[in-house]
């Protein structure tokens, strides 16, 4: 889903939860042995239009591998009840208090490789012969 099919409530709320939960995580309140030393950014919570379902797209920042990130992503999903009453308070203006469901955000991995294509000797190559001439 795009932002542009989002409501400009979805967004807000979403924007609203996301801020809820990295200042609850800034916390340190979630105590699991899997989540120690481990940074991580909630980049995007996209709320379903009945605001009941808040997906979160969550980045690790210091983890090189996809099973440990899935490992974590299955943790932050096991404590989603907990978290989901720890960002409560912060979000009383709320109807129902969404589910919550973490999500891995691959967007960052995804520039990683566009760059590291746009920086390959052929392409650089190829986009300095057909830049403009003024």
């Amino acid at each position: 889903m795009k932002h542009a099919d989002l409501s400009q409530r979805q967004l807000r709320v979403g924007e609203q939860v996301r801020h809820a939960l990295a200042h609850m995580l800034q916390r340190g309140i979630l105590l699991d042995d899997a989540l120690k030393d481990v940074v991580f950014s909630v980049s995007e919570v996209r709320m379903s239009p009945d605001l009941k379902i808040a997906t979160c797209f969550v980045s690790f920042l210091n983890t090189v591998d996809d099973i440990s990130r899935a490992t974590l992503i299955k943790v932050l999903n096991k404590h989603s009840r907990f978290i989901r009453g720890e960002i409560s308070s912060s979000l009383r203006q709320m109807k129902y208090m969404p589910e919550l469901r973490f999500r891995l955000d691959n967007s960052f991995d995804n520039f990683s490789k566009i760059d590291a294509l746009l920086r390959l000797p052929e392409v650089a190559r190829d986009l300095h012969h057909h830049k403009p001439e003024d």
